[in-house]
């Protein structure tokens, strides 16, 4: 029986009350426990550049970051940072005022939350969402209103219509991710645009996740809102080096905005972790400072593990959304009779002996994402082969 107070008041916070243990932790136990390979959980097989890791390395061994690193962050990385967001999208950030050293983007998203949004606020965030934009709309006492991207032509897409009559006086804030996961949209420059128009009208915040930046495929492009008009201003961009260089665990994020902005999220960041990973801030920047030709060949390699697992799913029978971004294929699993992504994914080890995520998790209008089921492809190819042949077992 679990443990109450003397009033029969549940433990846990109420604001938390609806989440439980994260379907990640469930499906890679789940994984290990029947020998399955798990394309479900977002994280590489494989280490990233070995200079990186070296530079790691060098820094432990040279006593830089090994005790409490400046709050905001070493000036090394936000200087790389800033020298970043400028050579690639022409923003200018001030590396002591504007830029924010977070524990991965997930902090970066919780105290950007904490300390932007009052209870009674509203937050739209793009369902379905990653889920620790729900938890942490809850712990900061907001009230979170989805916008469902719909499939339409072999992609999810944006209702702009149904963007803007989401806003009402109540509205703080739009978080907004592109590439998004869990689908691999990649919102085009014209979505963009409306998305920006609509702040700027309404005097909106904007937090937007752009981790998955530099995993965008073909003819997409990835646009950072505040390079557009009237968001520089108002938008606090979340990037990370865990995807963009394969070293997840180290948990390096950052925030860039204005000094107002970045101060109200280094407010609540303080009480957070305050700091972390101090060897691995020196190391990420200089892995910003890697040469074009590194993220080339990150992105081509995405795209042909992409189409690889694509092919591997549709020869099974999965309908397949071939994702424009990110490191994740979303699938319609109607075509294989089944229109339960949990009942599906909890079955699959069993079945053919892989795992996946059910993406209705990631939704509030959870019908909305039962036939949808999410594989991760940063995986060794050898691994993405094995798992088409058994994921081959599902068609029969």
């Amino acid at each position: 029986m679990a443990a109450m107070t003397s009033s029969e008041r549940p433990l846990l916070n109420r604001r938390l009350a609806e989440f439980g243990t994260t379907i990640f932790a469930e499906m890679s136990a789940l994984a290990l426990r029947t020998g399955s390979i798990n394309l479900g959980q977002g994280f590489p097989d494989t280490d990233g550049p070995e200079e990186v890791r070296e530079a790691a390395v060098r820094a432990l061994r040279e006593g830089r970051g090994n005790q409490y690193p400046p709050g905001p962050g070493v000036p090394e990385l936000r200087t790389a940072i800033a020298a970043h967001q400028q050579r690639r999208y022409g923003l200018s950030y001030d590396p002591d005022a504007e830029v924010l050293v977070t524990a991965g983007a997930t902090e970066a998203i919780a105290a950007a939350l904490l300390a932007l949004v009052e209870p009674g606020d509203e937050v739209i965030a793009l369902e379905p969402y990653y889920d620790s934009y729900a938890a942490s709309i809850a712990m900061a006492g907001g009230t979170r209103v989805p916008v469902t991207l719909r499939p339409d032509a072999g992609a999810f897409r944006l209702d702009l219509a149904e963007l803007r009559a989401a806003v009402t006086p109540r509205t703080r804030l739009l978080l907004v991710n592109t590439p998004h996961n869990p689908t691999g949209t990649v919102l085009t420059r014209a979505e963009l645009t409306a998305v920006a128009e609509l702040a700027v009208e309404r005097d909106l915040l904007v937090v937007t996740d752009e981790v998955y930046e530099h995993l965008v495929y073909d003819e997409a492009e990835h646009v950072p809102l505040a390079t557009l008009p009237g968001m520089r201003e108002r938008t606090v961009t979340i990037g990370s080096a865990g995807k963009t260089f394969s070293f997840t665990g180290w948990k390096v994020g950052w925030v860039t905005s204005t000094p107002e902005l970045v101060t109200a999220v280094r407010s609540a960041k303080q009480f957070l972790t305050y700091v972390a990973s101090g060897p691995f801030q020196y190391a990420v920047a200089e892995a910003l400072r890697l040469p074009d030709a590194y993220f080339t060949a990150l992105r081509d390699d995405l795209r042909a593990k992409r189409d690889l697992l694509s092919a591997g799913l549709a020869d099974a029978g999965f309908r397949v959304f071939r994702p424009a971004g990110t490191y994740f294929i979303t699938t319609d699993i109607r075509p294989l009779g089944e229109n339960d992504g949990f009942t599906f994914c909890r079955a699959m080890p069993e079945r053919c002996g892989v795992v996946a995520i059910p993406n209705a998790v990631f939704y509030d209008h959870r019908e909305q994402g039962a036939p949808f089921v999410r594989f991760a492809f940063c995986k060794r190819t050898e691994v993405l082969e094995e798992a088409g042949t058994r994921l081959k077992m599902l068609a029969a």
